[in-house]
C-alpha cells in the first residue's frame, strides 16, 4: 500500500501529538494540571537566558505581547519568578523556579518512559533505525528552543 506525502505528515504529527498529549496527561496526574507544551518551551528559553518578554518573544518567534502573556501565566503558577538583576538594579529578570525545573525534569522522565515503551513495542533496533532515519531527514541537531531563531532553524 502506497501512502501519500500528506499521509506521512499526518503519521508524524499524530505520533508527536500522542507523545505530547500523554506527557501533558501524566504531568497533570503528577500535580501539574496546568502546564502545556508552550510553557515548557518558554521555561527552557528562560533557563537558556531569555530573561525578558522581548527576549523570550525573539527566541520563541512570537510577539512580545504573546511572550508577556505566557510569562504572566508562568509567574502566577509558580514556574517562573522575577528577581533583581545583579547588574542593573532598575531591572528584574526572569528565572525558572524549583517548581519549573521539577516539571521540566518530570516531563523529560515521562518522555523517556514513552521512548522505552516504543522500544518494547517496535524493538530497540527498529526504534534506533527510526531515530536514525528521522535524524537523516530533520538533521542530527535537535531543535534548541532556547536559542534565538530556533523556529526558523528547525525549518532549514
Amino acid at each position: 500500500m502506497s501512502r501519500s506525502g500528506a499521509d506521512l505528515a499526518l503519521l508524524l504529527l499524530g505520533s508527536y501529538r500522542r507523545l505530547v498529549d500523554t506527557v501533558v496527561e501524566e504531568l497533570a496526574a503528577r500535580g501539574h494540571p496546568d502546564v502545556r507544551p508552550a510553557h515548557d518551551f518558554a521555561m527552557r528559553a528562560v533557563a537558556a537566558g531569555a530573561d525578558s518578554a522581548s527576549e523570550l518573544g525573539r527566541r520563541l518567534a512570537v510577539s512580545k505581547q504573546a511572550a508577556a502573556k505566557t510569562i504572566a501565566v508562568l509567574l502566577e503558577r509558580g514556574y517562573l519568578e522575577r528577581e533583581p538583576d545583579p547588574h542593573d538594579a532598575r531591572r528584574k529578570r526572569l528565572t525558572v523556579t524549583a517548581r519549573g525545573w521539577d516539571v521540566m525534569h518530570q516531563g523529560e522522565a515521562i518522555f523517556d518512559e514513552l521512548r522505552a515503551d516504543w522500544a518494547r513495542r517496535l524493538g530497540a533496533d527498529e526504534l534506533a533505525r527510526l531515530e536514525q532515519h528521522l535524524a537523516a531527514i530533520a538533521g542530527d541537531r535537535a531543535v534548541q528552543v532556547g536559542e534565538p531563531g530556533w523556529a526558523s532553524q528547525a525549518l532549514d
